[in-house]
């Protein structure tokens, strides 16, 4: 019988996922959990030897949902902050990362099977993941993301497909429903005594929910793996991506509340991406560890008309290697991680004058070179059964080089080295029980974004932004105890010059970036699951978030914008594998500040969703997928701003401040899976 669990990480006794475990008895009557895929319970297994906040969300987790990005992918992940834009875009922050970011993503590292799908500036992107082929996907919340070579605030999100030798056979998938939405999949998986491949094409399309949000995309996704003996294999992965979406835009509090479909159709916004990334891994076993080390390429062509047409073409290559060792020093066992990941690449960024969405006369070309080197280390000790002292750290060397060849006198370059340790003890008084504590740095360097800033009526150009540094002290627990299962992290980040963003001239000029001198970061993140009977389960999150001002000259203590102090999850889960129905929440009980001067909230909303699933044979499910069911209206996200401008209800006109993003609507979707 499987029970359905948002904590990926609890089921300590066998380091496996609690998002699909099988209960089974031994003879003594002791309950032991089994997963069905060794690889993931593999990395359970590492990530439960993390120090603090780390998870592991499996594919089946979000199997029976339309997921089109990763707010649906990681929906019941502790700590993960994921709003509605529209389309794949969406933003995802953790521990504040990226705060005031009103597009894309920042202080996060995303990466796919291990490689960064970030720039060598290591700003970020996430519409070329497609959770869809994923067979798990590793969450490590800030300075978690060590192994990674991870520095940033947030941490890092890396997105696992399959081999195959962990999904053999056919894998067919078609789901849609409203908006004229279909997708579709088809997976097929190999496996021998000498390696294995598999591969996976996706088709994902729809008109949106709101006008001017069409999308429409193209994946493959594949890897071979090959013995070259009992102890070396090599693997080769590559994808490739054609992704159309139009931008709906932001709209007004008034246009959410009254008019959500309403969309920007003013120079036919858009993000037209094609990209291909390759990569190979290499891993050699060894007698006490193992060895891996490769190399890869990633290559982005951007069309991306907004205020201008932002024409980009970019290439980023890089190198990683890490070694793990096991052993022991005077009777107590001793682990030791080395290892450097180096990213280095080149962007040709031109700009054109926005005429109904096509190039017209050219406003700014700038050649645009980055590298990022993280080399990290961590040595763990176990003094006594159950504790280990963790100690570590990353180092981090970047540099940034503008060349304006429209405004030479706007270049510039930058360089970044900065050290972060990390220190930690992990407590395990029984198999299904751990308690963690850790204090962290984390360093974020600016990206082009932040360094290549277009004043108000000057030419975009070099903007010297320093990096962003923190000192973050976490402490949790995470175990299984009877019916209950639960994930809990309390944090608090001291930070330096924070990237925060405003917009100069809304609608025209994009986000500018300052550092803030102190702001803190203070939170909860906590997951709890529990298993009442065989054939009914709940699962929470909730997220407590203190983000504030320390003793600002301008803006004080006060509260910074965009995510709400409270944010609540829960999903009941009624049936057994043949057929379940699962009724959800997502509940804001207070609305986010808007403006770095509080003078502005938005309202608090409460979304119904529902989902059901049915086997009709083995290895064919019916799935549904049904969302904002009361087809509520509400704010879900919000670019900050310095301060609201509010609508003046006296006049026809809408003069309100135009920075938010409405909820979804109301989207019946279903479909249908196949495995054989």
């Amino acid at each position: 019988m499987r029970h359905h669990s948002g904590l990926r990480s609890i089921s300590l006794c066998a380091l496996a996922l609690s998002s699909a475990p099988a209960f089974a008895e031994e003879a003594d009557g002791r309950r032991i959990i089994v997963t069905a895929s060794p690889m993931i319970e593999a990395a359970a297994a590492r990530v439960q030897r993390a120090p603090g906040g780390v998870d592991v969300v499996a594919a089946d987790a979000f199997e029976d949902k339309v997921a089109v990005s990763l707010r649906d992918a990681l929906t019941f992940s502790p700590g993960v902050y994921t709003q509605p834009r529209f389309g794949q875009e969406v933003r995802i922050s953790i521990r504040g990362s990226g705060l005031s970011r009103g597009f894309h993503m920042r202080g996060l590292t995303l990466l796919q099977d291990g490689i960064p799908l970030n720039l060598a500036d290591d700003n970020g992107d996430f519409q070329e993941l497609d959770p869809q082929v994923f067979q798990h996907i590793e969450v490590y919340r800030g300075g978690n993301a060590l192994r990674f070579g991870g520095s940033t605030l947030g941490g890092a999100i890396n997105a696992v497909t399959p081999t195959g030798r962990s999904a053999p056979g056919v894998d067919l998938r078609v789901d849609g429903g409203s908006f004229d939405t279909i997708r579709t999949k088809a997976a097929y998986g190999y496996a021998d005594e000498r390696g294995d491949a598999w591969a996976a094409i996706t088709t994902d399309r729809s008109d949106g929910d709101r006008d001017h949000g069409k999308r429409r995309s193209y994946r493959f996704n594949g890897n071979v793996g090959v013995k070259i003996s009992d102890t070396i294999e090599t693997r080769f992965y590559a994808s490739a991506q054609n992704i159309r979406q139009k931008l709906s835009g932001s709209l007004s509090e008034k246009s959410v509340l009254t008019n959500p479909t309403r969309g920007n159709f003013v120079g036919d916004q858009a993000r037209d991406i094609d990209s291909i990334r390759l990569q190979n891994r290499t891993t050699i076993a060894l007698g006490n560890g193992a060895l891996a080390f490769g190399l890869f390429f990633n290559a982005k062509d951007l069309y991306h008309p907004i205020f201008q047409v932002i024409d980009q073409k970019s290439e980023d290559r890089g190198a990683f290697a890490s070694l793990d060792l096991a052993g022991d020093l005077g009777g107590m066992p001793v682990e030791v991680t080395l290892g450097s990941q180096a990213r280095f690449g080149k962007v040709t960024a031109r700009q054109f004058v926005n005429i109904a969405g096509d190039r017209g006369a050219p406003t700014a070309l700038v050649q645009q070179r980055a590298q990022t080197i993280n080399s990290y280390g961590e040595a763990r000790i176990a003094p006594m059964p159950g504790l280990w002292l963790i100690g570590g750290g990353v180092y981090t060397h970047g540099e940034r080089k503008i060349d304006n060849r429209f405004a030479p006198a706007r270049s510039g370059d930058a360089s970044f080295d900065a050290f972060a340790p990390k220190i930690g003890l992990l407590y395990e008084p029984s198999e299904t029980l751990q308690f963690f504590a850790n204090y962290s740095r984390s360093v974020e360097l600016p990206g082009f974004s932040e360094l290549s800033q277009t004043p108000a009526g000057g030419a975009p150009g070099f903007t010297p932004v320093r990096a962003q540094k923190a000192w973050t002290a976490e402490i949790g627990t995470r175990g299984r105890i009877g019916i209950a299962a639960w994930d809990i992290s309390l944090y608090r980040a001291d930070i330096k010059g924070e990237m925060l963003q405003y917009s100069v001239i809304a609608g025209v000029i994009p986000a500018a970036t300052f550092n803030a001198d102190k702001t803190r970061h203070q939170g909860i993140e906590a997951g709890l699951q529990l298993a009442f009977t065989p054939w009914a389960s709940l699962r929470q999150v909730y997220q407590y978030s203190d983000f504030r001002f320390r003793n600002d000259a301008v803006y004080g203590d006060n509260r910074l914008p965009v995510v709400p102090r409270h944010f609540y999850r829960a999903e009941l889960r009624l049936g057994n594998d043949r057929i379940s129905v699962s009724p959800s929440v997502e509940w804001l009980p207070q609305g986010a500040w808007v403006d770095y001067v509080n003078s502005k909230r938005v309202g608090s909303y409460a979304l119904l969703n529902l989902g059901a699933q049915a086997q009709l044979r083995d290895g064919v499910t019916l799935f549904l997928d049904a969302r904002n069911l009361t087809q509520k209206r509400a704010v879900g996200d919000i670019s900050a701003l310095v301060r609201y401008a509010a609508d003046n209800i006296a006049t026809a006109a809408d003069e309100g401040s135009v920075a938010f993003y409405p909820l979804e609507r109301r989207a019946i979707y279903g479909g249908v899976r196949a495995r054989f």
